[in-house]
């Protein structure tokens, strides 16, 4: 088993350094991951880094992470700045700000231990800035792995999801039942359902993603990159495909993972 970098470089951007404590893999993977929201690439992602090794670089993180203010000033590049500006007016961060995030990160793309760039790119003109980004550090990418699901599936697995109040931990009403109801097992702060895990405002998640995702995966589909991974079923079930088609793209050098 492999494990995967601090990430702490990927998060805080600039000069920060990511401290990798697994050993070196063989031939280190290049991977992109995609699926709408709710869709379960989160924990694929995890378990891929687990198995495969890599490091996980989640756009969506670096959001989080600068949203909640944890790096201090590490964040606060004027790329930064302008996206957290649009996510407090509750509008869509540009191509250009979010290349501009990614090529500010850009070491982590020539890791020794590779990457698994997740949620990234999400459009034509972002996959383009990525091949740029990746020829100037010599690296290609070994696949596109597009995770997909029914509409219902993921409506009922983000309408389940309730989340603490205080401490933030993460629940669902059929897969992650807290010991008291509506309580948080490690703080016991009220849960709550948020806005947009409500199955309307999810219709509207998924349309806005299926509206831009169509064009990339045909780009990448083209290219002979294109995984598609049907992501119904059970997180186990989900990996036991995901393992089996990333076996197939490399069979020697996959097999002792």
């Amino acid at each position: 088993m492999h494990l995967s970098g601090d990430r702490t470089a990927w998060l805080q951007g600039g000069g920060a350094r990511c401290v990798n404590p697994g050993p070196l893999p063989p031939r280190p993977w290049h991977l992109v991951l995609l699926g709408p929201p709710g869709v379960g690439k989160g924990t694929q992602a995890e378990r891929i880094i687990s198995g495969f090794g890599a490091c996980h670089l989640s756009t969506g993180d670096v959001f989080r992470h600068a949203a909640r203010g944890d790096a201090g000033g590490h964040l606060r590049t004027p790329a930064m700045e302008t996206a957290l500006a649009v996510m407090r007016r509750g509008g869509l961060v540009s191509d250009d700000t979010v290349v501009e995030l990614v090529r500010e990160r850009d070491q982590c793309l020539s890791c020794p231990h590779g990457f698994l760039l997740d949620g990234f790119p999400r459009t034509v003109e972002q996959a383009h800035s990525l091949d740029d980004m990746l020829a100037a550090v010599n690296r290609q990418l070994d696949a596109v792995v597009h995770y997909h699901a029914a509409e219902a599936v993921i409506i009922e697995r983000l309408s389940g999801r309730r989340v603490c109040r205080q401490c933030r931990a993460g629940y669902h009403i059929k897969y992650e039942i807290p010991a008291v109801a509506d309580r948080c097992n490690a703080c016991g702060g009220e849960l709550f359902q948020r806005d947009d895990d409500k199955p309307e405002a999810i219709r509207v998640r998924l349309q806005a993603y299926l509206a831009t995702v169509g064009p990339v995966l045909a780009l990448y589909r083209s290219r002979g990159l294109l995984r598609e991974i049907n992501a119904s079923g059970s997180p186990d079930a989900v990996y036991h495909r995901t393992r089996a088609v990333l076996q197939a793209i490399h069979p020697a050098w996959a097999a002792g993972r």
